[in-house]
């Protein structure tokens, strides 16, 4: 069906594809346009916010920062994953330091090109953005702690971005980042754990290495915690709708994890908490339609791209 040249180019792209992982930049895309069309553009026109340049070009730059940051993230860490995910790093040698290197730069300068569609301002912010993501990944990843927080803000930066393009500084947003801070907080303190061979091996000073792992897991509980002062204020505080279902089931979910983190000691059983934490993450995107449902059922209704 195909020859060997064609097997090759595939494969390339499939290796390109993990090292960049695509799958997390279309959520990260859904989540963007999601968050414009159902909470920070819900009283303007479906048409308006879907055929926006400014906001394609402002989605567009993101994606390709974080793919460029998934790239540096990926040289950096390529003797780490080796030990941590030898499957996947294999497949990630499939194309070379240099091409990734490449793309790098070439993923990053377009950002900049279309942010200056935009503006001047989008262009320091994402030059910004592009410098943070290169220092996480360069210096302060292997420090305990630091490391963490910067990890989990860099993670928010996409959903600050439109923010700050439609000036819609609502305290119900605020909150809503809270939470999710939180959630990619305990992420990134899960991936520690799961990772602790291979960051040991490599000389990263990570939570679980420099405190231990009981440390680690008392922090965790602490954030699990944590999640419910968010989750309280949403609720009982502001109009959510039917979004309060989502956050019902994700402190039932944590309960869960807890219960799992406090018994577990393997890489397998972190991974498995790991997914637990990316499940919440991915549904939280699409439990934005929860918000309003009237809304979007009229957005569905009134759908004519003539």
């Amino acid at each position: 069906m195909f020859n060997r040249k064609q097997k090759h180019i595939l494969l390339k792209f499939f290796s390109m594809f993990s090292v960049v992982r695509g799958y997390n930049i279309l959520i990260v895309v859904i989540a963007q346009y999601l968050a414009s069309i159902y909470i920070f553009a819900s009283d303007m026109p479906l048409k308006k916010v879907l055929f926006d340049v400014n906001l394609l070009m402002l989605v567009l730059a993101t994606a390709a920062i974080i793919a460029a940051g998934y790239i540096i993230n990926n040289f950096y860490d390529s003797e780490k994953d080796l030990i941590n995910r030898p499957n996947k790093t294999m497949l990630d040698k499939l194309v070379s330091q240099n091409t990734k290197l490449s793309f790098y730069f070439v993923l990053n300068f377009s950002a900049v090109v279309m942010a200056s569609y935009v503006s001047f301002k989008p262009v320091l912010f994402f030059s910004f953005y592009i410098f943070a993501i290169w220092f996480y990944s360069h210096k302060l990843k292997k420090r305990p702690i630091i490391g963490n927080l910067v990890s989990a803000l860099l993670t928010l930066t996409p959903f600050f971005v439109i923010f700050v393009y439609y000036y819609n500084f609502k305290y119900v947003i605020l909150v809503h980042a809270a939470f999710l801070f939180l959630i990619i907080s305990i992420r990134e303190l899960t991936k520690d754990l799961e990772n602790i061979k291979g960051d040991l091996t490599q000389n990263y000073r990570t939570v679980p290495i420099v405190y231990g792992e009981a440390t680690s897991k008392q922090t965790i509980t602490a954030l699990v915690v944590a999640t419910l002062f968010p989750v309280y204020f949403l609720i009982a505080k502001f109009d959510i709708g039917y979004m309060y279902l989502y956050f019902f089931i994700c402190e039932i979910l944590l309960i869960i994890y807890l219960i799992l983190l406090w018994s577990f000691s393997t890489k397998t059983q972190y991974l498995w908490l790991h997914n637990i934490l990316k499940f919440i993450i991915v549904a939280g995107v699409f439990s934005i339609l929860l918000i309003d449902v009237d809304l979007v059922i009229n957005r569905i209704m009134s759908v004519n791209f003539i």
